[in-house]
């Protein structure tokens, strides 16, 4: 089964508008009702019978049973009965959002997460339509339950033969977007290892360094936009809390944060089409980059995005039949050298160059890293390749070198500055 997502900018009118906005705060009750419900039996189990706070405690009967989705669906039937804000949504919205609740409980047991948020009307911004009509879009118009035909941008066309299985209805700063999940029954066989093969390290200094020789600066998404950031966060904190002038200086703020992560995924689509171009097989360090973000560095590693990078080159790779693995071991890559494989000592951060004591092979850090990765991955793959030859790009087959019209715009090429082994 092949899944895509099309998201496309919606042109609502105003009632239509009045209504979405309508919905997410209905959803947003529930959220917050199912939510509540929940921690409070929770804490009721917390507390021994001898020991209750001093202050506070809500105490449910120890035979009330645990209140999951299947409970608080037939609980938020009952109630729809008699609330008329409740039946003013479409049900299966609703049901969607106690679904998602449930799911953030299971994250949470099996994922190590926090306890799910309450939601004010800023962090609650979409709503799941899970089923649509017949023949839903018609045109430049998609139709949904309870707001109609509503137009929308169409910038690209949606496949023949996929079907619209649901839709999901955002909020951003920007305006209103639909996402569409689209469906074909088609087995689509995973890429298999292929081509030239390219190593692929990622760090602070340079965002990216290939095998190849290309080197990518990290772009400063946040910082270009921080000054104007900081003038509006400061004029923030003269607004009265709940004041109108406040809320439109919020959404000035997010339109300023959604035009960094718009440029942000841009640059990453554009960036993982070009490391494909030329390339059969792209190798990457097993990194868990959350851990990026939990230093002195945090900001900067928040910026560049490394994790939403690995995505996005993931699907382009499936999408271009390029084979990705990302199970690369990380331990040690800019302590051995590619061309012998000798361990070279530890190097700091201020050390920009690689020398190898044994074989006299120097070149850029991040680029050699980027070899030695591409080594460790093809040795995982068991393909039975010859490290030199790879480097000197002999004729192998199945093996083709980068030509020169094929080179990335994007960083500096340092290839002709290396020493290779003859």
């Amino acid at each position: 089964m092949l899944t895509l997502s099309y998201e496309y900018k919606l042109e609502p009118n105003q009632p239509q508008i009045d209504m979405i906005e309508h919905t997410l705060g209905v959803c947003r009750t529930v959220w917050n009702y199912g939510l509540r419900e929940r921690k409070d039996w929770i804490n009721s189990r917390k507390c021994p019978i001898n020991a209750c706070s001093i202050e506070k405690e809500y105490i449910i009967p120890p035979d009330e049973p645990y209140p999951s989705y299947s409970r608080q669906a037939k609980a938020l039937t009952e109630a729809k009965k008699d609330s008329e804000r409740l039946k003013s949504v479409n049900a299966q919205v609703l049901q969607q959002v106690l679904r998602t609740l449930d799911r953030a409980f299971s994250d949470m047991k099996s994922r190590g997460f926090g306890f799910p948020r309450f939601k004010n009307k800023y962090r609650l911004r979409s709503y799941i339509i899970p089923q649509l009509g017949k023949e839903p879009v018609r045109g430049n118009q998609v139709k949904l339950p309870q707001l109609g035909w509503v137009k929308f941008r169409k910038s690209r066309e949606i496949r023949e033969g996929f079907k619209l299985k649901q839709a999901r209805v955002i909020r951003k700063a920007s305006g209103y977007f639909v996402i569409l999940s689209l469906q074909l029954d088609v087995a689509v066989p995973q890429p298999f290892p292929h081509g030239h093969p390219r190593g692929l390290d990622l760090g602070f200094d340079k965002f990216v360094a290939t095998s190849d020789g290309l080197e990518v600066k990290r772009p400063r998404f946040l910082e270009s936009l921080q000054r104007k950031l900081k003038l509006l966060q400061r004029r923030l904190k003269n607004k009265k809390q709940g004041s109108n002038n406040r809320h439109k200086l919020n959404r000035k703020i997010a339109r300023v944060h959604q035009r960094i992560s718009d440029a942000r995924k841009d640059w990453h689509f554009k960036l993982a089409h070009q490391l494909c171009d030329g390339a059969g097989m792209i190798f990457v360090e097993d990194i868990d980059f959350r851990s990026w973000q939990r230093g002195m560095l945090s900001k900067h590693a928040a910026d560049a995005g490394f994790g939403q990078f690995i995505n996005i080159l993931q699907w382009v790779c499936w999408k271009r039949d390029v084979y990705f693995f990302a199970k690369v071991n990380k331990d040690g890559t800019s302590q051995e050298c590619s061309q012998c494989g000798a361990h070279t000592g530890k190097k700091t951060l201020e050390v920009r160059e690689h020398h190898c004591p044994e074989c006299g092979y120097t070149g850029s850090r991040d680029v050699v890293s980027a070899e030695v990765i591409r080594n460790r991955g093809i040795s995982d793959l068991g393909q039975g390749l010859e490290t030199k030859q790879i480097a000197c790009g002999g004729d192998l087959a199945g093996v083709k070198g980068t030509l020169p019209s094929q080179e990335p715009e994007t960083g500096n090429k340092r290839g002709n500055a290396r020493n290779l082994p003859s």
